[in-house]
């Protein structure tokens, strides 16, 4: 090889390696509650612990779902064959509010939670994201698979400085990608590179005491030990809430938190 085939072929390498949009999630990260053998975790008794339940409305007029066209990809028509939406707020007949994230934000300072052993899921199918908006302790495995028969392209955008933001893609139903999230974080971004319409919100805990509200707005957080809450709600897009809630022992509170479109 003479010297001028010799650089045309080193360029060539050096131009495809920097095209490469394929930046994996980190190896697990340990979280604070998995950081030893020796880790003391908080014992709440069950015969006392409380539950905090109860319903999310949304008021006033619900802005229209869009229509989503999947025709750039045939692999997604494929897929999903039902005409989509955009899934922004999902408000169900009796005005209850899907898809909103309830944690402690505040009450449970100084405690320490085992983290669960069964990873969470996030699928890929009919080119969206199942579920839309899902939940998970710091530290839990999340387990991304991909149901469709078309590329997708994962990626994740956190904003704590502890969770690394990656861009991976996923062959038709390929391997799964898996990874964990050091620090809380709400409402986490998933998109898909190659799919614009394909978002997802994934929220990292520091406990395991939360909760995504189902299609008619309701909620429940069990296993509590009695104390002094802040609890918040969230919505992609109607913002945040919160409520301060006393619990004793035992106790079954309800609450209940309004939004409405910003």
């Amino acid at each position: 090889m003479n010297r001028c085939s010799l650089l045309l072929a080193l360029a060539a390498f050096v131009f495809t390696a920097g095209c490469s949009q394929n930046t994996g999630p980190m190896p697990p990260q340990k979280s604070p509650s998995q950081t030893s053998p020796q880790t003391k975790f908080t014992v709440v008794d069950p015969a006392t612990a409380g539950t905090i339940h109860g319903t999310i409305r949304f008021t006033g007029s619900t802005p229209a779902p869009i229509e989503i066209d999947m025709g750039m990809d045939p692999g997604c028509t494929i897929a999903s064959k039902q005409p989509n939406f955009s899934r922004q707020y999902m408000v169900g007949k009796a005005g209850g509010l899907g898809n909103v994230y309830l944690y402690v934000k505040a009450g449970l300072e100084g405690s320490n939670f085992p983290v669960p052993p069964s990873p969470v899921i996030l699928d890929q199918k009919g080119c969206r994201y199942e579920p839309h908006v899902l939940a998970l302790m710091a530290g839990q495995t999340l387990r991304v698979l991909n149901s469709d028969p078309t590329m997708h392209n994962v990626h994740a955008q956190p904003n704590a400085p502890s969770n690394s933001q990656w861009n991976m893609s996923q062959m038709p139903k390929g391997a799964p990608i898996e990874t964990t999230f050091h620090d809380p974080e709400v409402m986490m971004p998933f998109k898909c590179n190659q799919h614009p319409w394909m978002k997802a919100f994934v929220n990292v805990a520091a406990n395991p005491f939360y909760a995504i509200s189902d299609a008619n707005g309701n909620f429940e957080i069990k296993g509590l030990p009695a104390g002094e809450y802040t609890i918040s709600a969230v919505h992609e897009a109607a913002g945040e809430q919160t409520q301060k809630v006393t619990l004793g022992a035992k106790e079954n509170k309800a609450i209940d938190f309004v939004f409405a479109a910003q």
